[in-house]
């Protein structure tokens, strides 16, 4: 049931955790890498410099700023439901 997450590469304990939580994580290293998630997670430093927002405007794009990887995979899960 796992879905196919987009996680900005320097969250990696994001990326850890929602593995764990049996998702299917691609690192977004440049903004094709977004094409096809469900939904995408962003520093939100530089989430529209990649182009993210706009690649991923099929799927929620979730502001990781501030979050901790649990946070985190709490909005994940509740913008899939």
């Amino acid at each position: 049931m796992g879905r196919r997450i987009g996680v900005e590469e320097s969250l990696q304990n994001v990326v850890q955790a929602l593995r764990e939580k049996g998702h299917d994580v691609v690192e977004l290293k440049q903004e094709t890498d977004a094409q096809g998630c469900d939904c995408c997670v962003v520093t939100g430093i530089d989430s529209n410099v990649m182009g993210i927002q706009n690649a991923a405007t099929q799927g929620s794009v979730i502001e990781a700023s501030g979050l901790s990887a649990d946070e985190v995979c709490q909005q994940v899960e509740s913008r899939l439901q």
